[in-house]
């Protein structure tokens, strides 16, 4: 499973929509300090793991599908 996972398409595929979906979820939870120009070091710690949730989620979605095709068998 974990050769899944480290796939150069698997993580790029999972890279970009961590990059997306991370920008996202960033502006909106610390949009205001960003704006503000209040951010701390422990704000910029959040907004990293903020990115490594979805490339994670992408990357183990991804890692499934691939292993659930690979087990159905053609008739």
């Amino acid at each position: 499973m974990v050769e899944l996972f480290v796939r150069k398409d698997v993580a790029f595929r999972a890279f970009k929509i961590a990059l997306i979906v991370g920008i996202i979820l960033a502006g909106i939870n610390h949009g205001d300090h960003l704006i503000k120009g209040e951010m701390t070091a422990n704000n910029w710690i959040k907004i990293i793991i903020t990115f490594c949730v979805p490339y994670c989620v992408s990357s183990f979605s991804s890692a499934m599908a691939i292993k659930k095709e690979h087990s159905i068998s053609p008739m």
